[in-house]
């Protein structure tokens, strides 16, 4: 049976700026994900849009656990900077993902705690060295911590909280939510995030504008791993 690396976006744009850098791309249709195979430097992948949110992206992550033979997962796409130090079109390789929004603190657990699994999820250290040697002209790449959450964040506050709590150094809505569905199928994973937006009041703005830049950024990054 054939072994792929499985690759999760959540928006068109990633998806379409990945099957850019694909060759011999085959499309195949599961309950309503339109998932394609094909090549990416003689490695095989198979490439699926999961749509926005935490329920989304793990129902498509256990989707290709069970279909398809992986490698590993790379989940790509675009987040919003907590770390002021990060500017639009900067990666953030996630070393470790917590779900921000996820509260049981009234049983004594931290935020962000998961009863069963825990409160950090960590991409796969081999997968964290391939990415050591990337390089993409006038783009910093940081590795740090990503927090997930079902909010578009656009509050300043927020911003402030979430990166105080968790020390996160971006925020988006699926990546940890793929890493727990990972690490409950023992699949070795890497979330790569590339900042489309900067939580100001206004970043819904930023991010139509400049999601091209942060999808083609993550789709060199996955031709480079």
């Amino acid at each position: 049976m054939d072994k792929y690396i499985g690759a999760i976006v959540a928006e068109i744009k990633e998806m379409e700026a990945i099957k850019d850098i694909m060759i011999n791309i085959k499309e195949t249709e599961i309950y309503d994900l339109k998932i394609f195979k094909g090549e990416i430097n003689s490695k095989k992948y198979v490439v699926v849009r999961s749509g926005v949110g935490k329920v989304n992206a793990a129902r498509t992550t256990q989707i290709l656990t069970d279909r398809f033979n992986l490698n590993y997962i790379i989940n790509v796409g675009s987040a919003g900077a907590l770390n002021d130090d990060l500017n639009i079109g900067d990666i953030v390789v996630g070393k470790e993902l917590i779900q921000h929004d996820f509260d049981v603190t009234a049983f004594g657990r931290e935020k962000g705690y998961i009863p069963e699994t825990g409160k950090i999820f960590k991409s796969d250290k081999n997968l964290i060295k391939k990415c050591e040697n990337i390089k993409i002209k006038n783009i910093k790449i940081t590795t740090g911590v990503i927090a997930s959450g079902d909010i578009f964040c656009t509050d300043i506050n927020i911003k402030e909280k979430i990166r105080k709590k968790f020390n996160a150094d971006c925020c988006e809505m699926e990546g940890a939510a793929i890493a727990q569905v990972c690490y409950l199928n023992k699949i070795p994973f890497i979330v790569i995030r590339s900042i489309s937006d900067i939580p100001n009041g206004k970043n819904e703005m930023d991010f139509d504008k400049y999601l091209d830049i942060a999808a083609k950024n993550c789709a060199e990054f996955i031709r480079q791993i």
